[in-house]
C-alpha cells in the first residue's frame, strides 16, 4: 500500500467552465506549497479534452498515466476544477474529495454567486486570492484529516461536560445558536446549533481557524456552502488562550466591541484550568494517560452519523514510523476500505441478507512480508463507528481484530 502524500506533487487548476480561462493554479511538492506553475499550453490541453467529451455528453472523471494521476470535476456550470498528482498512491478518491473540499472553501471566502454568475474574470482572480491559504492548507501536508473523511475533527476534553456548560451558558448570554471551543482546528465542544451546521461548512469552519495566523479576536465575512451559500455571516473569534479559540457564528448581531473582558470572565475565568487541558490536545485529540495498547502507533475513529472523527497519531512516540508517515499511512489505509470494503455512509441494507454480505473488519500489512515486520493497519465497522488503527511490526496478526474490537470498545463512549 502507497504512502498518499510522499514526495510527487500536486498541482490544483481552477477554470471558468464558459471560457477556459484560467482563475488560479496551487501546488504543492512533498506536501509543501511551491511557485511552480504548470504551462498554459498543458493546462489548455487538460480543460480541452475535458470540454471534449461533454460536447459527446461523455463524463469525463478521471485519468491515470504510469505516475500521474487526473481529477476532473464541474460545479454548477461555472467552475471546473482539476488536480493532477503524482504523489505515490494518490487515490481517485481522495483527489475527489480534495476538489470538494477546495470548491467549497471558494464559496466560503466568495459566495456562490460570485463563482455562478462570473461578471469580471479579472475582479473575480483578485477576490479568491482570499481563499489561497486555506486551499493550500489542503494541499500540504495536514495533522487534520476532515478533507479527507468529510467528518469533523474533534478532541476529547478532560472536562468536556463543565466546558459545554460554560458554552451553553455563554452562547444564551450572547445570544448566539452557533458557538464552539476550537483547538489548532478542531473542535473541543460546541453548541447544538453548532453541530447542526451541513458539510461542508461544519469541516470547513475549523479548518480556516487552523489556517490563519493567531489573531487575538477577529470578525471574518464567511458564506456556508450549503445552509447559505449567497448571504454573508460573520465568524466571529476570540482568543483565549494561545491556540485555543471562542468562535461564534451570528448575523449583524453581537457586535464584537460587545463581547467585552467582563462578559467573557464572567463565563471562562471559572473554567481556566479546563481550558488549559485543552491546549495539548490539539494533535493528541485524546487527554494524556487515556488506556490503549503500547502496540497502537495512530488512530482514526469515525462515527458517520454524528460526521466527527478521532485522529492522531501521537501514540508511542518513541517508535517508528515518524509522526508524518503515520498520517500517510492511515490516509492511505482509509481510502483503501472506504473504497473498496465499507460503504462511506452508514444505512440500512435493502435486503435482508445483505447483512451477511457486509464487510465488517480487514487488515493489511504494509511494508517487508517477514515474519514480525510491517506495519499492521486494521480496520472494523460497528454500526456508525468505523475504527482505523495502525499497529507496531511486533502485534500478532491473529490478535488484531480483538484489539481493534477492543480498542472500539474503549473509545465508544467517547464518541
Amino acid at each position: 500500500m502507497g504512502e498518499e502524500g510522499t514526495g510527487g506533487t500536486v498541482h490544483l487548476l481552477c477554470l471558468a467552465a464558459s471560457s477556459g480561462v484560467p482563475l488560479f493554479c496551487r501546488s504543492s511538492r512533498g506536501g509543501v506549497p511551491t511557485r511552480q506553475q504548470l504551462p498554459f499550453s498543458v493546462i489548455g490541453s487538460l480543460n480541452g479534452v475535458h470540454m471534449f467529451g461533454q460536447n459527446l455528453e461523455v463524463q469525463l472523471s478521471s485519468a491515470r498515466t504510469e505516475d500521474t494521476t487526473v481529477v476532473w470535476k464541474s460545479f454548477h456550470d461555472s467552475i471546473t476544477l482539476i488536480v493532477l498528482s503524482s504523489e505515490e498512491g494518490s487515490s481517485e478518491l481522495r483527489l475527489e474529495r480534495l476538489l470538494q473540499m477546495v470548491f467549497g472553501a471558494m464559496v466560503l471566502l466568495v459566495g456562490l454567486e460570485e463563482l455562478t454568475n462570473i461578471r469580471n474574470i479579472e475582479r473575480l482572480k483578485k477576490e479568491l486570492r482570499a481563499s489561497y491559504h486555506l486551499i493550500d492548507s489542503f494541499l500540504g501536508d495536514s495533522e487534520l484529516i476532515g478533507d479527507l473523511t468529510q467528518c469533523v475533527d474533534c478532541v476529547v476534553p478532560l472536562e468536556g461536560s463543565l466546558l459545554q456548560e460554560g458554552l451553553a451558558g455563554f452562547a444564551e448570554a450572547t445570544s448566539t445558536a452557533f458557538v464552539s471551543l476550537v483547538v489548532s482546528g478542531r473542535v473541543v465542544a460546541a453548541t447544538e446549533g453548532w453541530w447542526r451546521l451541513g458539510m461542508p461548512e461544519a469541516v470547513l469552519l475549523p479548518w480556516l481557524l487552523g489556517s490563519l495566523l493567531p489573531q487575538t479576536a477577529r470578525d471574518y465575512p464567511v458564506y456556508l456552502p450549503h445552509g447559505s451559500p449567497t448571504v454573508p455571516h460573520r465568524l466571529l473569534t476570540l482568543t483565549l488562550l494561545p491556540g485555543l479559540e471562542l468562535c461564534l457564528l451570528c448575523g449583524p448581531r453581537p457586535l464584537l466591541s460587545q463581547l467585552d473582558p467582563q462578559l467573557l470572565e464572567r463565563w471562562w475565568q471559572p473554567l481556566l484550568e479546563p481550558l488549559r487541558t485543552c491546549v495539548p490536545l490539539g494533535p493528541r485529540a485524546l487527554p494524556t494517560g487515556f488506556p490503549l495498547h503500547a502496540d497502537i502507533l495512530g488512530l482514526l475513529l469515525l462515527h458517520l452519523e454524528l460526521r466527527r472523527c478521532l485522529f492522531t497519531v501521537e501514540l508511542s512516540e518513541d517508535k517508528e514510523p515518524s509522526l508524518d508517515q503515520r498520517r500517510h499511512l492511515l490516509r492511505s489505509f482509509y481510502t483503501l476500505v472506504t473504497s473498496m470494503h465499507f460503504p462511506p455512509e452508514p444505512g440500512p441494507p435493502e435486503k435482508a441478507e445483505d447483512v451477511a454480505q457486509l464487510p465488517r473488519a480487514c487488515y493489511v500489512v504494509s511494508g517487508p512480508e517477514e515474519p514480525d515486520t510491517g506495519w499492521r493497519l486494521v480496520a472494523l465497522q460497528s454500526g456508525p463507528r468505523r475504527l482505523l488503527l495502525l499497529l507496531s511490526p511486533q502485534s500478532p496478526t491473529h490478535g488484531l481484530r480483538s484489539l481493534a474490537t477492543h480498542t472500539l470498545h474503549t473509545l465508544s463512549r467517547l464518541l
